[in-house]
């Protein structure tokens, strides 16, 4: 067994959940405890049975409800060195669990490959969960894409993949203009354009089971960013017809996805 939820999703929380027999994960927690526990609860699960939460990097809408977690449950935090440090969080030494980008470690029956990506934070990572010969793949706040965070999303049996933003929508927004150049810089994020430009790459290896995530609220909707990129892919005559494309939810877990 190996299941995949999207519990939250998006510019105001980040948080996803993963299962195998015998280990149970999060990957961020962009949330509060409460809302989390109402997500885990609605699949089934609870805060009781998490084995360890992966942390990203250090940005509130990953790690927002971790500093309440962390003082009413014992469960491991898993994190580079740098990011520890500049979530500047009471972590007790008991329960942090420090990784290297881009080496594996394993967390019970999953084995973890943290790999870096382009993003304004101290170390993110996105991040490879293996198991059972197969592969989950969480990948957001990207700045931009190269041949090696293509690689590490090839050969993904499930694929979380960001698509932030439209260009003209945030051009157009009443965001600072700092932002937008912060969103658009080479350590900002994916648009939808850019997702669409990856998954049409990724389509011709085999990958084809796709979730869109980290949409920006105000900048992007769920229709905008689906249809964008079937429209890049369609462009290429690539067949979608054994393509499986969703938009990750915001507010509320996607059903669960058994691999």
């Amino acid at each position: 067994m190996f299941k995949f939820c999207n519990l939250y999703s998006g510019s105001s929380g980040n948080c996803s959940f993963v299962e195998t027999d015998n280990t149970k994960l999060l990957v961020d927690c962009g949330v509060s405890s409460k809302k989390l526990e109402e997500a885990l609860n609605s699949i089934g699960s609870s805060l009781n049975d998490i084995n360890g939460i992966l942390i990203s990097h250090e940005h509130s809408d990953h790690i927002k409800g971790l500093a309440t977690i962390c003082k009413k449950y014992n469960i491991p935090i898993y994190a580079n060195n740098p990011t520890f440090t500049n979530m500047k969080l009471n972590i007790s030494e008991d329960i942090k669990y420090k990784f290297n980008t881009n080496e594996k470690f394993e967390i019970g029956d999953i084995k973890v490959f943290p790999f870096s990506i382009p993003h304004d934070a101290a170390e993110p990572c996105g991040f490879n969960l293996f198991h059972d010969n197969k592969k989950i793949t969480i990948a957001t706040d990207i700045g931009h894409l190269d041949n090696k965070i293509l690689k590490n999303l090839d050969e993904s049996s499930f694929l979380l993949l960001e698509s932030n933003y439209e260009p003209n929508m945030l051009k157009c927004s009443k965001y600072p203009y700092m932002l937008k150049k912060r969103i658009l810089g080479p350590n900002g994020h994916l648009s939808n354009d850019e997702a669409g430009f990856a998954i049409s790459e990724l389509l011709k290896q085999g990958v084809n089971n796709i979730m869109l995530g980290h949409l920006s609220e105000q900048n992007n909707f769920p229709e905008l960013a689906y249809q964008t990129v079937m429209n890049s892919i369609i462009s290429k005559n690539i067949d979608v017809n054994h393509l499986t494309l969703q938009v990750a939810d915001r507010y509320k877990p996607n059903n669960v996805i058994n691999l």
